[in-house]
């Protein structure tokens, strides 16, 4: 294979609020952690264990504000980018290096609105995902996307 491939997916829940940052000339970025998590049982104790790896997603421009908007900390989200690797000199004068998620599509699993309403009812609600592609279609189950389906009109 003469290509390459950089691409992540992951789902998670929202670690903080969506930091934004605004530029001269009207872009912006959004910055948030998101969680997620891998559960097993330990073979010798019996113990069950869970394993959480935290993620840096950086959003653009109009995803970034309607991030900005619509998530809030422990909200799920399905996100869909490249990982980039950024280095910078720290206060110590060390190098460090930082690597992100930089997010080309998104959907939301949860938003702000239906974790206030989950909070004021107190009943469970199905989830409706938002999706920032207004035509894509929405992830109810991961495990259940498949590509779909060509539309001709063939009988068999």
């Amino acid at each position: 294979m003469s290509g390459t491939l950089n691409k992540v997916m992951l789902i998670g829940h929202l670690g903080d609020e969506v930091k934004m940052h605004y530029f001269e000339g009207g872009g912006c970025i959004g910055r948030f952690p998101i969680a997620t998590n891998e559960t097993y049982t330990n073979r010798q104790t019996g113990e069950k264990v869970t394993n959480t790896e935290w993620h840096n997603i950086v959003v653009r421009n109009k995803a970034a504000e309607i991030c900005e908007k619509y998530l809030s900390k422990g909200d799920k989200v399905y996100v869909e980018g490249r990982l980039k690797t950024r280095q910078w000199q720290g206060e110590d004068g060390n190098t460090r290096y930082s690597t992100e998620i930089q997010v080309q599509d998104f959907t939301f699993l949860s938003t702000k609105s239906e974790s206030m309403s989950n909070v004021q009812s107190n009943t469970p609600q199905e989830q409706k995902p938002v999706s920032a592609n207004p035509g894509a279609k929405p992830i109810e189950n991961i495990a259940h996307v498949s590509e779909p389906e060509p539309d001709d009109d063939l009988p068999f």
